[in-house]
């Protein structure tokens, strides 16, 4: 099974934000990367816009033609970005407004009766959940019970550990894996996925559905091109 790539362009509007102006422009980006192969698009609107706008959002939802992914706080922003713009999936993070980047998974123990409120409110507009997590299996039970679609599996370990031990590296995201898919969960995965350690993780979860990848992909553009990147990551996905 092929596993999809979903482009987050997050980083694009870091570059544009530098300098100001639209330079270089997110939404003709994001039309390219779906040319060139791209199955999705992804963007995390944070409260403070360091890179992804309110208005970006809006302007992306007119022209992506594969699947949008909203990621985020659910927010009363958040949701009602993905009330207006009814996104294909929307991926809940746990992330406080002042974090770098998303570096950790729900709880959904604590969080159950909230996460439960979020997800049911999302489905009844036709939007595709989705919840950022670890590879706890008991979270991952409680995720099930939470009514949500899929998990999205935070790849940050997986990535740090890859080149010391792939295999050690690897062996906890198999092994929730195939727990989610047992509970009848789709699996995405996301963080720090590179060319380097793409492919093994895509063999080792037979199971996975969706990667969304960002910040390696856009640098890998800088030396190989932006077309030829995105299809260099979809063959390691076929």
């Amino acid at each position: 099974m092929a596993t999809k790539l979903s482009v987050n362009v997050n980083k694009i509007a870091t570059l544009r934000n530098a300098r100001g102006g639209d330079v270089p422009n997110v939404v003709q980006v994001a039309k390219d990367c779906e040319s060139f192969g791209a199955d999705g698009i992804t963007i995390h609107p944070r409260p403070d816009e360091r890179h992804i706008t309110t208005q970006d959002v809006y302007d992306l939802k007119k022209v992506v033609t594969t699947e949008y992914n909203i990621e985020g706080y659910p927010d009363e922003r958040f949701m009602q970005l993905c009330k207006e713009t009814l996104p294909e999936q929307a991926t809940l993070v746990p992330d406080p407004p002042h974090v770098l980047t998303s570096n950790a998974g729900w709880d959904t123990i604590k969080q159950q009766d909230f996460l439960k409120e979020v997800i049911a409110k999302l489905k009844s507009w036709g939007i595709r959940t989705s919840i950022f997590i670890e590879t706890n299996v008991e979270l991952i039970e409680h995720a099930a019970t939470t009514g949500v679609d899929r998990i999205e599996l935070y790849t940050g370990p997986y990535a740090e550990e890859y080149a010391e031990n792939k295999i050690e590296a690897v062996a906890p995201y198999v092994k929730a894996a195939q727990r989610a898919h047992d509970l009848g969960l789709g699996i995405n995965a996301g963080h720090d996925l590179s060319l380097e350690n793409l492919q093994f993780f895509k063999q080792s979860l037979v199971q996975l559905d969706e990667v969304s990848i960002g910040h390696a992909l856009i640098s890998d553009a800088l030396y190989y091109g932006l077309e030829n990147t995105v299809h260099m990551y979809k063959r390691l996905l076929d």
